[in-house]
């Protein structure tokens, strides 16, 4: 079995397919440290014309997805796999919010995830409480679908996987144990600069601080705290 398997239920798997086949995800799936699978929810839906939504109880505007094919399609995919430790996941505007920590916890303590995207005004509340699905936002503000949300549980934990990137880019990153450990509990990022030294942009220089060109490792993490500093009075 993959280090991590991610089964994505979704109205539209090729958002999942293409963006999961690029980057860094893409090359951890060609390495085998996770797989992810997109199974299409029209597939398990109800009756002649595969229904996978219907109309709300006590009215109001829009169509909420049916529990029904949700569930089928959960069973079928824990039937399906291995054995494995499995965490089920919604996502939803009044879920808890995904954080850093959250997404260390999945990456450290799952083999599988199963990510139920949602679509419309909502799903069935009946699906959180029959596959005791964790409910997740991935912010204070509403999408058309779960599926960003759901590529970025993947792209958040697929990158704390061993093997994925390099040890010192985690360790140095927003939000990571490391930066918390040094007293940093905004943990944000310093600015970054690469070559070249000076870029010109309409008729006017932007220079790299000259610290980071100094050599002097001392100065140069000063200054980058004093950033750090700066930027979480301006949160």
């Amino acid at each position: 079995m993959h280090g991590m398997r991610f089964d994505v239920i979704t109205l539209f798997p090729e958002i999942i397919e293409s963006y999961c086949a690029a980057s860094i995800v893409g090359r951890a799936q060609h390495e085998k440290i996770i797989a992810v699978k997109a199974h299409n929810l029209r597939v398990y839906g109800e009756g002649r014309h595969q229904q996978v939504d219907d109309k709300p109880y006590g009215g109001g505007a829009g169509m909420i997805l049916k529990a029904g094919p949700i569930i089928t399609c959960v069973d079928t995919i824990l039937k399906r796999g291995e054995r494995a430790i499995t965490k089920t996941i919604l996502f939803s505007a009044k879920g808890k919010p995904f954080t850093h920590r959250l997404a260390v916890r999945l990456s450290k303590h799952y083999q599988r995830l199963i990510l139920i995207c949602g679509r419309y005004e909502g799903i069935d509340e009946r699906v959180k409480a029959i596959m005791k699905a964790e409910e997740v936002s991935l912010g204070p503000y509403v999408l058309t679908d779960g599926d960003i949300p759901a590529l970025a549980v993947i792209s958040a934990v697929t990158r704390l996987l061993p093997g994925v990137i390099t040890l010192a880019s985690l360790v140095e990153e927003s939000f990571s144990s490391h930066q918390r450990k040094k007293g940093r509990n905004a943990t944000l990022e310093y600015p970054h600069y690469t070559r070249p030294e000076a870029l010109t942009y309409k008729g006017r220089n932007y220079r790299v601080p000259k610290v980071l060109l100094s050599g002097n490792h001392r100065a140069i993490e000063g200054w980058r705290e004093t950033h750090r500093s700066a930027a979480r009075k301006s949160k």
